[in-house]
């Protein structure tokens, strides 16, 4: 890039100009790491929040993990100006009075909290709510929308004192139950998407979870912890629910009770951790370090163009700065220019080893995945290996070493790899499919209907479709349950196929696509947003996922209108791609 070119990116860009002031700090505390353009005191009160919010649910919940395969990087930012600029599309869905914001990913999660309002009331009630929401994803196989929102928002209000933690505090939503009946309690467990009146669905989510953990004879949450286990068992909710908290009529009546008292219980957790001298370090980033950090952001918060331009002033200042290179790379890739790509995560690996994302990358993209070569093979599992010496926690390795070794006819190493990367990610559907695909593999038919079962009557739309094509590749005497059903959009038609070919225009919001379906080929288009499901075992994943690039030679399902005209194209409704399984070598 030239300079004058630079000079520009850097005037057009408002979030240039912010990060070009002066370089942004690192304050690392003992499981945070937080960045900042303002004052490093208030950051430290930042990361010293976020260590005690970790601590409650150490407190409450002593067995849960709390480390993810996708580390969290909080970004503190000083004023409303650096957080719009940073993060402009929740100020645009939310308002002025946006205070923080979490983005949840597969490889990357972000949060970002403004000193100017943190502290105050409703300002970092969003976030923590969404920290709830990751450790809750890294403990549970599934969570009713009730529950997970319920406890999100009973720890998301959870107030802070020097020494002192509450837990329970009302939520400012909480003033609406004095005046509105509530919904009956088996109407409220059962919803699966939040209705549109969302401030009641929240308000009594919270509710529930506090008249379940502090209501008369609920023994201090200890029978919501009951309730939960079963359901990670598999238990039906319905039935562990009554199982746990008794008839629903009774349940109905209490909760209501409950609800008219004139305050709520909440619980105090003495002494949390403190942050001393010791327990926190600070560094003051270089400038493409802060810019390279700050397109980081863009590119996993899903704001291409805000990053490439962050990306190249890093480069131009510093070309051997690892993290750079991988975001360039990662920027490359979800614009198709694959080669730039590898050529990027190269550079970034070779420049700092620690980069096991760069490392994935490129491997995935090279022809060590489908080589049937035994050297390579070989080596594409060392390498695999690699990246979760650095990452151990790092779910889509695992995810590929199952394969590896269905390639290799290896079936006992796959199911347990697969059992690893399920464990790791409990939350994503397609994980727990991966393990049901293998054991249909080895001919445990039961075992894998219980999989595609379990999946099929807990998710909704292209995951439950996923289990339910499990489902009926299973011998119909070792299914021992009702038959299960796909859902489709109203009014459409199915295909099913190879992706041969796809054009998308940015401009025009147009697509078409190429279907091969034996041996002859359809063409379908789109106008418009298309709405999108694909398998989780894909391994790019959600964050880098984009219909126009890379799809080709994947299985889909397109759903569509059929066109009046014969000769004319389909109109798709929405497309579902799959991540099929690789055969094992034949042995000469």
């Amino acid at each position: 890039m030239h300079r004058s070119a630079l000079l520009l990116a850097l005037m057009l860009h408002p979030l240039l100009c912010t990060a070009a002031e002066k370089p942004w700090t690192e304050v690392r505390s003992p499981h945070f790491r937080v960045l900042t353009n303002g004052s490093t005191s208030d950051t430290i009160k930042v990361a010293r929040e976020f260590e005690q919010m970790r601590w409650v649910f150490a407190t409450r919940f002593p067995n849960a993990r709390l480390e993810s395969g996708a580390p969290l990087t909080v970004f503190a930012v000083r004023d409303e100006a650096t957080a719009k600029a940073l993060d402009p599309l929740p100020w645009k869905q939310m308002g002025e009075n946006l205070a923080g914001a979490f983005h949840a990913g597969w490889e990357k999660n972000y949060a970002m909290v403004r000193l100017d309002t943190f502290g105050g009331e409703g300002s970092k009630e969003v976030v923590f709510h969404e920290y709830t929401h990751s450790i809750l994803r890294l403990n549970a196989h599934w969570l009713p929308l009730w529950l997970n929102e319920g406890w999100a928002e009973f720890y998301g209000f959870t107030r802070f004192e020097e020494h002192k933690v509450y837990l329970g505090a009302p939520t400012e939503r909480s003033l609406a139950l004095r005046s509105k009946a509530p919904m009956l309690v088996r109407t409220l467990i059962s919803m699966r998407r939040v209705p549109d009146d969302e401030e009641a669905f929240y308000v009594q989510a919270w509710a529930l979870v506090h008249y379940l953990t502090y209501g008369q004879g609920m023994e201090n949450g200890r029978k919501l912890s009951q309730f939960f286990e079963l359901l990670q068992r598999g238990k039906p909710q319905e039935k562990a629910f009554v199982e746990v908290f008794g008839d629903f009529t009774a349940v109905d009546k209490g909760f209501q009770a409950y609800l008219q008292q004139p305050t709520y219980v909440t619980t105090i957790l003495r002494d949390p951790p403190q942050l001393d001298d010791k327990s926190v370090t600070v560094r003051a980033l270089s400038l493409s370090e802060t810019e390279a950090e700050l397109a980081g952001f863009h590119l996993w918060t899903g704001d291409r163009e805000a990053a490439r331009p962050l990306l190249e002033v890093a480069l131009n200042s510093d070309p051997k700065l690892g993290l750079a290179h991988e975001n360039m790379g990662f920027l490359d890739f979800s614009e198709g220019k694959d080669a730039d790509a590898i050529n990027q995560f190269s550079q970034a690996y070779a420049l700092d080893n620690k980069l096991y994302l760069s490392l994935f990358a490129k491997t995935m993209m090279s022809t060590l995945p489908n080589s049937n070569s035994i050297e390579n093979m070989n080596t594409f599992g060392a390498t695999l290996g690699k990246v979760l010496q650095v990452n151990p926690q790092f779910a889509p390795a695992y995810v590929q070493l199952a394969r590896l070794a269905l390639r290799e006819g290896d079936l006992p190493s796959a199911l347990l790899v697969s059992h690893k990367a399920e464990e790791l990610e409990p939350s994503l559907a397609g994980y727990h499919l991966l393990s049901g695909r293998i054991l249909l593999r080895m001919g445990k038919n039961a075992e894998a209907a219980e999989s595609a079962k379990f999946v099929a009557d807990r998710w909704i739309g292209p995951d439950h479709n996923e289990a339910v094509e499990l489902w009926n590749r299973i011998p119909a005497a070792e299914r021992t349950a009702d038959a299960l059903a796909g859902v489709a959009p109203k009014d459409t038609e199915a295909a099913e196929g190879v992706v041969k070919g796809i054009v998308c225009s940015e401009k025009d919001q147009e697509l078409s696509l190429v279907l091969e379906q034996g041996g002859r080929l359809f063409r379908f288009h789109r106008k418009g947003g298309l709405p999108v499901g694909f398998s989780d075992t894909i391994w790019y994943g959600g964050d880098h996922f984009d219909h126009c690039h890379h799809i080709e030679g994947l299985r889909a399902i397109v759903h569509y209108h059929a066109p009046a005209d014969a000769s004319d194209a389909g109109d798709i409704v929405e497309l579902e791609l799959r991540d099929d399984f690789p055969e094992a070598l034949k042995t000469p």
